[in-house]
């Protein structure tokens, strides 16, 4: 039985961001609780529900955890405080500060358990000794319309920051520090989540420097300067605080995909993974998507029909020019449809539920919506895909889902 497209590609959302839900990943990776001082600390889209999580198998904490306007959840004794992003303010700021003094307390034999998840570089917001956050403002609005991957943001962002790129660790030792982290990135590296607070940085402030001259970024005098000096260098991996530190991976974009794929086939539709790592451009992956969407429809190769195409990963979106609305799934999707096979129907969406700044996870691209398809270039160019979408009927709304592990695709291919 073929299944509705629509429904269908929902469902199969839902499993993705099912399968990084918290409140089933985190007590498989919770330590016992020490006898000492433990201290709960954290940032990023999942981590209220991380904290959430902690404290139903550890009873009420002590800790800070940083999560964006609108995801804040109910907790015991761990304090959630709200905080713009992806750019930066002053409530990320001193809650960031708060962290640093409160796992700076820390002696041997206590715990600082940190949670970590994609947004928690925004959030934690502590700019290096005399810069502003005025100058991280501009730097990651910079970072945000340069078209540069996530590794080079965080790259930049650790060399301008007092708690990225293993700085966290640093200061909460000698306790011993354990972190929990849901991974948003392509290859899963800690040290690219969140810029990495709590694990070794293998790049230099000589990397962050050639990446602002790469892309023309327009810094600061104050932060140009700043990257020149020692300060601007993250902890050496040597470092001794690092030998007892613990970092699991509790969920990632792999495991996202496979439980969709599961779904599919409860449903007699083959998936096909094609990656949980496609970067570039959003509109030229949206194009590559669809040539393989018209080879799977017109050829059975990569996969025959029904079939489903399912893909993660984190693309970029270089503004050029005037812009719009929309995030990189909706701008994503709409080079998609406008290249696709009128056939297919497609979803992208970032699994946070916030798709860029704007209110819904993503898009869908079904006949109501392919309906408006000779109306759909001048929003491609002028970087509105939200508006399109929006006009069409084709926004996915899902509120924060609590959860984050990077943008999932699903292109249906019928039999």
């Amino acid at each position: 039985m073929t299944p509705n497209a629509e429904a269908f590609l929902n469902s199969l959302f839902r499993a993705a961001v099912a399968a990084a839900d918290p409140a089933v990943a985190v007590p498989k990776f919770l330590p016992e609780k020490p006898t000492g001082r433990v201290v709960v600390v954290g940032a990023g889209k999942a981590s209220a529900k991380m904290a959430q999580a902690v404290e139903a198998v550890w009873g009420p904490c002590e800790g800070i955890v940083i999560v964006p306007y609108g995801a804040a959840l109910p907790t015991e004794g761990i304090e959630i405080v709200e905080a713009r992003h992806p750019v930066p303010d002053a409530s990320g700021q001193a809650a960031a500060a708060r962290i640093l003094d409160l796992v700076s307390g820390l002696g041997e034999g206590d715990l600082a358990l940190c949670l970590i998840s994609g947004g928690g570089s925004a959030l934690l917001a502590a700019p290096g000794e005399g810069l502003t956050l005025e100058d991280k403002q501009a730097v990651n609005k910079a970072l945000l319309s340069c078209g540069a991957a996530i590794d080079e943001m965080n790259c930049l962002r650790k060399h301008l920051s007092r708690i990225k790129g293993g700085r966290l660790t640093v200061a909460a030792w000698p306790a011993r520090c354990v972190t929990l982290t849901i991974s948003d990135v392509p290859g899963d590296d800690p040290a690219i989540i969140a810029s990495g607070p709590t694990v070794p940085d293998p790049t230099t402030a000589s990397d962050a420097r050639e990446i602002a001259a790469r892309y023309h970024l327009d810094l600061s005098d104050a932060v140009a300067a700043y990257l020149q000096t020692p300060a601007a260098e993250t902890p050496d991996p040597t470092h001794p605080a690092f030998a007892a530190a613990e970092c699991h991976m509790i969920a990632t974009p792999q495991m996202a995909l496979d439980a969709a794929a599961e779904v599919a086939r409860a449903e007699g539709v083959a998936p096909l993974i094609l990656g949980d790592a496609l970067e570039g451009e959003a509109a030229e992956l949206g194009i590559v998507l669809a040539g393989v969407a018209r080879a799977a429809l017109t050829h059975g190769h990569p996969i025959k029909g029904p079939a489903v195409i399912l893909s993660g990963g984190e693309t970029t979106v270089t503004v050029r020019g005037s812009y719009g609305k929309g995030g990189r799934n909706s701008e994503c999707l709409l080079s998609f449809g406008l290249h696709a096979p009128e056939e297919v129907s497609a979803l992208s969406c970032d699994t946070d539920g916030i798709d860029g700044s704007e209110d819904n996870a993503g898009v869908i691209w079904v006949p109501r919506v392919a309906a408006h398809k000779a109306e759909a270039r001048p929003y491609l160019e002028g970087h509105d895909a939200y508006s399109f979408f929006e006009k069409a009927g084709g926004l996915v709304v899902s509120g924060p889902t609590h959860t984050n592990v990077n943008d999932f695709r699903a292109i249906y291919i019928p039999g």
